[in-house]
């Protein structure tokens, strides 16, 4: 196991350097980067970047090490959040909260940011919903954005390497959660891997992307097709893989005063997903917040009751 200081501080090229002795991902040679660290709940909340070889980019991430992990040779479970349309790791980080029930559950959580940066393709700057801050968790396969837009395998491949060999986190006890897109991206990417993510829940996810227009945006500029994006639908997803025998619960929080559900255009269908779960058998929990809207306020109001969701399904 890594010696505590190599997560907790340790100077980077010692962090490197036990990094690289755990055998992290190939073609990193200059490792992880500490680019901040903040005392919080007994535990530390870091922001890191690297070099990716997913997205051709830097990519940053905040993770939060609970107080549990001081102790030399402990390994906890991972809970990891994917952020929404427009959002960075900062967002999750400075205003949901998570910390408080993530140290007290003894969890830590990792907040990737939703798409590569900078990587000079032409448009990605300009709209919300497609590009920078938009990468809706599939690998692209249109030309020009296949080679730095692959948030797929960042999230399901490069970035879980990059944490079980940096950070005292137990591979056998993950879970995944996420908020509008990044609640697409948690549902979708827990069904094609349940063998890997042992619970899983959402905010107000996108949960039938082939049939609102957000999804069919991102679906045609990736991947070329709407069709294409069935295979990264959570609502197709369940009816063609569901149920999941592992998965004891699906939990899911959708403010009623949104204005992407019950505003003049439903971007996220929570219903067609409760559908396709009462179709396969598949235990969920929909609940409907009176009053709540989209925002953070929204997610930090239930964020405690998620934590403890996946401490329970993650129990050693």
């Amino acid at each position: 196991a890594m010696a505590a200081r190599a997560f907790l501080g340790a100077p980077r090229a010692v962090a490197a350097a036990a990094w690289r002795r755990a055998g992290g991902v190939r073609g990193f040679a200059s490792g992880l980067e500490k680019k901040g660290e903040n005392r919080m709940f007994g535990g530390q909340v870091q922001k890191w970047t690297h070099a990716s070889e997913s997205t051709g980019t830097p990519m940053t991430f905040s993770v939060f090490l609970p107080p549990q992990v001081t102790q030399a040779g402990t390994k906890v479970p991972v809970l990891y959040y994917l952020s929404g349309l427009t959002c960075t790791d900062d967002n999750v980080t400075q205003k949901a909260c998570a910390q408080r029930a993530a140290a007290a559950h003894g969890m830590v959580i990792v907040a990737p940011d939703t798409s590569p940066r900078g990587a000079g393709i032409e448009g990605e700057d300009e709209s919300y919903d497609f590009g920078s801050g938009a990468g809706f968790y599939v690998d692209a396969t249109v030309d020009k954005w296949a080679k730095n837009y692959n948030m797929y395998s960042y999230i399901t491949k490069e970035l879980p390497a990059l944490i079980n060999a940096n950070f005292p986190v137990d591979s056998s006890r993950v879970g995944i959660t996420g908020h509008s897109m990044g609640g697409h991206g948690a549902l979708t990417i827990a069904m094609r891997h349940p063998d890997v993510y042992k619970s899983v829940s959402a905010f107000a996810p996108i949960c039938n992307p082939t049939k609102c227009p957000w999804g069919e945006k991102a679906f045609t500029g990736y991947l070329g097709s709407v069709g294409a994006g069935k295979e990264h639908d959570a609502t197709e997803l369940m009816l063609a893989r569901g149920p999941f025998p592992g998965w004891k619960d699906i939990l899911i929080d959708q403010g009623a005063g949104d204005n992407f559900y019950s505003g003049s255009v439903n971007q996220l269908l929570p219903g067609n997903f409760e559908e396709a779960c009462k179709a396969k058998g598949q235990p969920l929990t929909l609940r409907m917040q009176e009053g709540y809207d989209h925002s953070y306020f929204f997610i930090a109001s239930f964020m405690d009751e998620h934590v403890a969701f996946h401490a329970r399904n993650l129990k050693a």
